[in-house]
């Protein structure tokens, strides 16, 4: 909160980047998890699409490839995360105004045309980890507006032996300190990211189909 507060506005985007992905590292090892990537390179400028788990999902992913999330507007009045999310690059969205939506994507579109990586959980909630909702397609617009490839991300959060476990997940009715203390409560747990090919945006097909495509790419890498 102190460097956010008095050191970011004084440097520049690309190390504000490295920070956010030192920070996110290390607060994944003080957690004992281990993150482990699998699949072709990320190009710059991608719209990172992936199934929802935990509030941990942030952190795994700002790790591997740090982004500008997406997230609902009410997140910005959370105490403590609210700020710290408003000056991390999170991109507020209020659901229900279409005049809202049309700001947002153009916010979201210049993030993905300066290069930068803008990351959404396109379920809407979180799962236990053992399924993946369907996709919200309206959620891909900006994307398309902006030509940018959309990348999605298949999340499993494991036990050292390759176990499924469900300590990471933040579903239902578990609070946050449930969900701390069921992380801590394993040893290890291993953070997973199968990467899929790519879905190319221009002149592709249309955001229902790249909703359908994205979810299948992911549920075939849990699988």
């Amino acid at each position: 909160m102190a460097t956010t507060a008095t050191v970011f506005p004084f440097i520049g985007a690309a190390r504000r980047i490295r920070l956010k992905q030192r920070w996110s590292a290390e607060l994944l090892d003080i957690l004992g998890i281990g993150l482990e990537t699998d699949g072709p390179p990320i190009p710059p400028g991608c719209l990172l699409v992936a199934n929802h788990i935990s509030w941990l999902d942030i952190f795994v992913i700002n790790a591997a490839w740090p982004a500008a999330f997406i997230s609902k507007a009410e997140v910005r009045g959370w105490p403590v995360i609210g700020w710290l999310a408003t000056r991390n690059e999170t991109v507020f969205l209020r659901r229900g105004s279409r005049g809202h939506a049309r700001i947002v994507n153009e916010e979201i579109a210049g993030l993905l045309g300066r290069g930068r990586h803008v990351a959404l959980f396109p379920e809407g909630t979180t799962t236990d980890g053992s399924h993946v909702r369907p996709f919200h397609a309206a959620l891909l617009q900006p994307a398309i507006e902006a030509g940018a490839p959309i990348q999605p991300l298949a999340i499993a959060y494991r036990l050292p032996d390759g176990r499924y476990t469900r300590a990471a997940a933040y579903d239902g009715d578990v609070s946050l300190g449930e969900s701390i203390r069921a992380i801590i409560g394993e040893r290890r747990i291993v953070a997973r990211i199968e990467v899929a090919p790519l879905l190319v945006t221009r002149d592709g097909p249309d955001r229902k189909a790249l909703a359908h495509a994205a979810h299948g790419a992911i549920v075939g890498r849990l699988a």
